[in-house]
């Protein structure tokens, strides 16, 4: 028997008898497949898939794509029956949606269509259109023909694999994003910003999502393999979001990182080190799953928005300011005081983060009624278990704001981190506890996220929660009691004296007053004994160290003002601080005359130096240029295992430098050379991280030219 391709192969497909499914038809004449290829250019462009770096295809679902295929004739339609094949996995079959016939016409179509573009002498130019629901993932391509002895493959051949995406631009996708601009933000854009800080004090950083850069995309198709996620679930983005914020984690499947709180880095990279996501997933990649030391929740929210990105689900890292972590699962963070009215810490269990970071991505939701599509919450920090597993979501943020948390994923535990009350009781002598104070509106005060193509902040709080005290706000709580959220009823009267603790600007080392600002609102003299506590916080707001401690009795007459200052030198906290710098103040106190319990909490964020970052030479495409980092240590003290990082996404891969000592007062300048890769505007982000110093960030934008 004559060779029949000159490429043949034979692949075990299990078809289900295809040869009936399809209705192949056996000729007496066949023709024979010389060689096929994809179509690069014009594909990526019309698929958006042009600025990743990669080696073969990327197209979207549900827009057509197109393939050359050359035969040892000219193709007769009515004649010579071949269809092109899709295989995806080690075990193909067509029930499962593993192995798709496409055909040239329109009679014998498969799940997925095909049409015959061009013909020109021996050469078939096929547009190939997937359908909505199809598998994301990496795809073989074989030609198959119908010859009197059976279906003749093509040999394998792997510069033809494909990968297939999610697809936001098409309105068939349940990922369909129907503004221009936010797609072009929240699945385009590699570039971040991470807010941190306090709600009144925001700060931010730069973050390299890179979901373009090489090996990304397979990195964060391994994740679903290391899952052991069924194939026939990976077309489905709400099953792919749910595995996903759970491999995000290590806590019990071996996922991408490892979370790490303690303030002891030593076995790996502190969270506040990073400057980008592709180290992290190349890293887990290339490891073939080894889980990557360390992160934090923002660390979480980043990786997970290059996944999100990269597979094309839109997706963008929101933070959350004082954040509620409850384990009672209810909407009361409990805050004990002694009978006196000072904070009793030893009691106090409940923490309220200074912030937290978590992602939403955009979908459709047709296991939910209609209005609860839309922007969704995922998690990926490890918390609390969701069905036996950490993590959270997707949860709808319209089904969150509106009280409605019955339905899945996690809507709960998200409604709580926006809505929950801080209550402070009274602990008496006898043990039990008395509600003296409920402060509604502390929890969820701010949620943002980055701005649609420009660096400004965008405030998504009305998104989650209608404002504080208005009628909608109520019936919500009401709604949500229905579903089991236990809220404190206690009806208490308003105490005729206010507390408060405004902002502050603090730099590293300074001292600095701590002023509280007290208000009489009654017509008789009133006299408050006040403890003032400074804490050193991690930013989960549980305490490392307190700084400071003072009792001043404060004496106010009739409708009078008054402004109490509490020193805090910066020898008594600088050897005390933890990664973020944030010192937490409560003031609480009793009234002596009314016996009514007084209360004010301030996070100060102490701002550390920056880095400067300078750009020298030609900004174009493959010219080479220069980076300098500059930093001069302003301490009275060396900083020693200094570690130095720079990423830029299309100009720059992920570089670092080590410093084993930087002595007070000197300077350091860190130079490298590089050659941008494309054209467009970018940064190049820096950070400096040591035991005695964290969170040190720098940038500059740039824009190269063709």
């Amino acid at each position: 028997m004559t060779k029949l391709f000159k490429n043949e192969t034979k692949i075990k497909i299990k078809t289900e008898n295809i040869k009936t499914k399809v209705n192949w038809r056996i000729l007496t004449k066949f023709i024979v497949v010389h060689n096929y290829f994809v179509l690069f250019k014009i594909n990526k462009q019309g698929h958006n898939t042009h600025l990743y770096s990669s080696d073969f295809l990327i197209v979207r679902r549900t827009l057509e794509f197109q393939i050359k295929i050359t035969f040892d004739r000219p193709y007769k339609p009515a004649e010579d029956k071949f269809a092109v094949e899709f295989v995806i996995g080690p075990s193909p079959q067509y029930s499962k949606g593993t192995y798709i016939p496409v055909f040239p016409n329109e009679e014998r179509q498969s799940v997925w269509r095909g049409r015959i573009v061009e013909t020109s002498d021996n050469v078939v130019t096929m547009g190939i259109t997937t359908s909505p629901e199809c598998i994301v993932g990496k795809y073989m391509i074989y030609i198959g023909v119908v010859t009197p002895y059976g279906i003749r493959r093509t040999r394998r051949d792997p510069s033809t694999d494909i990968y297939i995406l999610f697809n936001p631009w098409s309105p068939a996708d349940p990922v369909f994003l129907d503004d221009e601009e936010e797609r072009e933000e929240c699945v385009m854009n590699e570039l971040g910003i991470i807010y941190h800080g306090a709600y009144d004090d925001v700060s931010e950083r730069a973050w390299n999502y890179g979901q373009f850069e090489f090996g990304v995309l397979d990195a964060c198709l391994f994740i679903m393999d290391k899952a052991d996620m069924p194939l026939s679930n990976r077309g489905d983005v709400i099953k792919v979001t749910r595995v996903a914020s759970a491999m995000l984690n290590s806590r019990d499947d071996d996922g991408v990182l490892v979370g790490n709180w303690s303030g002891d880095y030593t076995y790996g990279v502190p969270p506040t080190s990073w400057t980008g996501s592709v180290e992290i997933l190349l890293d887990y990649a290339g490891s073939r799953g080894t889980p990557v030391c360390y992160a934090q929740c923002w660390v979480y929210a980043a990786v997970f928005n290059t996944f999100l990105r990269c597979l094309g689900i839109p997706g963008r890292v929101v933070t959350n300011f004082f954040s509620a972590h409850d384990n009672d699962g209810n909407l009361k963070m409990d805050i004990i005081l002694d009978e006196n009215g000072k904070l009793d810490r030893n009691r106090t269990k409940d923490s309220i983060w200074n912030y937290h970071c978590w992602n939403e991505c955009f979908m459709a939701r047709s296991d939910l009624p209609p209005g609860f599509g839309g922007w969704q919450v995922v998690d990926a920090t490890p918390q609390e278990t969701s069905d036996g597993m950490f993590r959270c979501g997707p949860a709808s943020v319209a089904a969150v704001k509106h009280g409605q948390i019955c339905y899945p994923f996690d809507a709960p535990f998200v409604f709580a981190e926006v809505n929950s009350d801080v209550i402070f009781y009274r602990r008496q002598k006898d043990g039990t506890l008395e509600v003296v104070k409920v402060n509604p509106t502390h929890v969820g005060r701010m949620v943002l996220t980055k701005a649609v193509l420009h660096d400004g902040r965008r405030d998504i709080t009305d998104q989650y929660k209608f404002p504080e005290g208005s009628p909608e706000e109520r019936r919500v709580l009401e709604k949500a009691e229905e579903f089991g959220c236990q809220r404190e009823k206690a009806s208490l009267p308003q105490s005729d004296v206010e507390v408060e603790i405004p902002t502050l600007d603090v730099r590293v080392g300074d001292n600095f007053d701590v002023t509280l600002q007290f208000k009489n609102h009654s017509d008789q003299r009133r006299t408050a004994d006040v403890y003032v506590t400074g804490t050193v916080v991690y930013y989960t707001g549980v305490p490392s160290a307190e700084v400071v401690f003072k009792t001043p009795k404060v004496k106010l007459d009739p409708l009078q003002s008054k402004d109490e200052k509490v020193l805090v030198r910066g020898e008594d906290y600088m050897h005390k601080l933890v990664e973020q710098a944030n010192i937490h103040f409560i003031a609480t106190g009793k009234i002596k005359e009314t016996g009514q319990i007084i209360t004010a909490m301030k996070v100060i964020t102490i701002h550390n130096p920056k880095l400067i970052v300078k750009v020298t030479g030609s900004p174009r495409v493959s010219e080479e240029m220069y980076v300098s980092v500059e930093f001069t240590n302003p301490f009275k003290f060396s900083l020693e295992n200094v570690d130095l990082r720079m990423e830029g996404p299309g100009i720059m891969p992920f570089k670092r430098k080590q410093y084993s000592l930087i002595a007070p007062g000197t300077s350091i300048m860190w130079t490298e050379t590089f050659s941008p890769r494309r054209a467009g505007s970018t940064k190049l982000i820096a950070s400096l991280d040591c035991a005695a110093l964290r969170q040190v960030y720098g940038e500059t934008e740039l824009t190269i030219q063709q």
